[in-house]
């Protein structure tokens, strides 16, 4: 977000297509109107509705997804050349659609991070043209980038003091409070961040079950490019309003971590914070309506690794819930969440 000009890669080649409310209330309609009417049909008739039905009760399981289709006039097909960032996130649609356009694409990337959520690298499966392997972040004799070889090669990362800004120590010696004072939280699972934050946010003296606008620490996770929000940018809320008749919402002014206002009040879903005190795995797909319009946002005390990605903080303190699939994610895993820091880090094990 900051130097060169940057954009997304589905801003760039995707256009959203979302059910409008007439759609949503044909279908409604229809199935109603076929499981009203199925006691006095015929048989023939009745498996030709059974079959309805099952097709309109699945359309309507999925209906609250916004479908990404190709934008035929992105600016992509003007380009000359695709420069292409932090490539270990990119899957093999995406990786596909974008070689769709047929332009060059200039791919950058670590090989050691995390890939996609789902999936692997689409373009980090192949042999790189150029493998860059002196480190310019940190100095060479840094000690974030020895732990970082040690995890990436999966060997163990001793307990103790590494030089004076880089420690490993045990997480049941360290509390909330401390880790405030550590610089940014990362985690690996969600059940993990949604535990730290509740704690964190305590420690820090905000009681309050929904934000006050009194200076807790908030992240956006779903991006408005409309708002200019990001996926994974900090917000700062003031003046937050709660409507007493309204269960799902509450309204406040924006401040980004860059110190932008956005500008008028703006409605956010309550829901995420709801999933804090208890969670509910079917919230966001009951909800799917309701959160249309309203910016999606949490505590950001503690952020999982996948949405640290792409990012780097001063100081960082790695929360190691035993995150992995297999032994090879546990590495990328815990290789991506250590060069997050750029000098101080604590691993609490």
């Amino acid at each position: 977000r900051k130097g060169t000009p940057a954009q997304t890669i589905h801003s760039l080649i995707y256009r959203v297509s979302e059910a409008t409310p007439e759609e949503i209330e044909r279908v409604t309609e229809d199935l109603a109107a076929l499981r009203r009417d199925l006691p006095g049909m015929g048989p023939a008739e009745r498996d030709f509705a059974m079959t309805r039905i099952a097709q309109l009760e699945m359309r309507l399981e999925d209906i609250h997804q916004p479908k990404f289709l190709i934008n035929e006039q992105s600016i992509l097909r003007d380009a000359d050349l695709l420069v292409l960032d932090e490539v270990s996130m990119v899957g093999e649609d995406l990786g596909r659609d974008l070689l769709a356009f047929g332009k060059p694409i200039l791919v950058l990337g670590d090989p050691g991070q995390l890939p996609p959520v789902k999936g692997a690298g689409f373009f980090t499966e192949a042999a790189p043209d150029v493998m860059l392997t002196e480190v310019h972040r940190q100095a060479e004799d840094s000690a974030i980038l020895r732990l970082a070889t040690l995890a990436r090669q999966g060997a163990p990362i001793p307990m103790g003091a590494h030089d004076d800004h880089v420690w490993k120590m045990s997480r049941f010696d360290v509390g909330p409070a401390q880790m405030l004072r550590g610089g940014q939280v990362l985690c690996g699972t969600n059940a993990t961040r949604r535990w730290l934050n509740t704690a964190m946010k305590r420690a820090a003296g905000f009681e309050a079950d929904y934000p006050t606008g009194h200076g807790e620490k908030i992240i956006c996770l779903k991006n408005r490019h409309d708002l200019g929000l990001i996926n994974g940018m900090f917000l700062t809320l003031s003046d937050v309003r709660q409507d007493p008749d309204d269960a799902f919402a509450f309204s406040a002014m924006v401040e980004t971590e860059d110190g932008e206002t956005i500008a008028g009040r703006q409605s956010f879903w309550r829901g995420e914070y709801a999933d804090h005190i208890a969670y509910d795995p079917e919230r966001g797909r009951r909800e799917w309506q309701i959160k249309r319009g309203l910016i999606e946002s949490s505590w950001g005390y503690a952020i999982t690794c996948h949405k640290a990605q792409g990012s780097q903080w001063e100081n960082v303190v790695v929360f190691d819930d035993g995150f992995g699939r297999s032994a090879a994610d546990r590495n990328r895993w815990l290789y991506t969440a250590i060069t997050r820091a750029e000098r101080g880090l604590v691993i609490l094990a």
